[in-house]
């Protein structure tokens, strides 16, 4: 990985769905370096009339330029999430503007939960379960032991999934953000 990159790496975002539920949480560090900058920084977004979550880990601006343009494929494709995933995956990919942003996004609706990156991939996850950034093999593996051995809700698996994460991850800290999406009556 390139030091360019590596600046990717200082967030963890998490991401659970169940029946019922998606739930997306991101710790609020911001870095520059070695530097702790931002302890409460807001990684989560709602998009396309609250309907659709996204959480982000890189760079701040290239992640704002990216929720913009995913908002506006969820706006051309109306709401289709993995349609639109498919569509700005291949637009980072090819777009020479684009292609120098440097984020992974997770994207979820009452349908589906996705990775998104510039190398083109839009990944469905085996479990439900998906993490990002440099605390999220930690957060990812928590959330997978607490869903397979627990009854605990969601959204307290990936609280405490984030929290366990803090505590191994350098670059991750206890301030979460935590955004829930109640799917309703609909069957899975």
């Amino acid at each position: 990985m390139s030091e360019k990159m590596r600046g990717w790496e200082g967030t963890t975002v998490l991401a659970v769905r169940t029946t019922g539920r998606t739930v997306i949480g991101a710790d609020g560090q911001v870095t520059f370096g070695s530097t702790v900058v931002k302890s409460n920084a807001s990684k989560i977004r709602r998009l396309h009339r609250d309907q659709v979550l996204a959480g982000f880990a890189g760079s701040t601006a290239d992640a704002f330029t990216l929720f913009s343009r995913f908002e506006n494929k969820l706006e051309e494709y109306r709401g289709n999430l993995r349609r639109a995933a498919v569509e700005l995956s291949k637009e980072w990919r090819t777009d020479k503007y684009l292609q120098k942003l440097e984020a992974l996004l997770i994207v979820a609706d009452r349908e589906a939960l996705l990775l998104l990156s510039g190398a083109g991939d839009v990944l469905e996850p085996e479990e439900n379960v998906i993490a990002i950034g440099s605390g999220g093999p930690y957060a990812l593996a928590a959330a997978r032991a607490l869903l397979r051995n627990t009854s605990m809700e969601v959204e307290e698996v990936v609280r405490r999934s984030l929290k366990i994460a803090s505590e191994i991850c350098i670059y991750t800290n206890d301030t979460l953000t935590v955004e829930v999406l109640d799917h309703g009556d609909q069957k899975e």
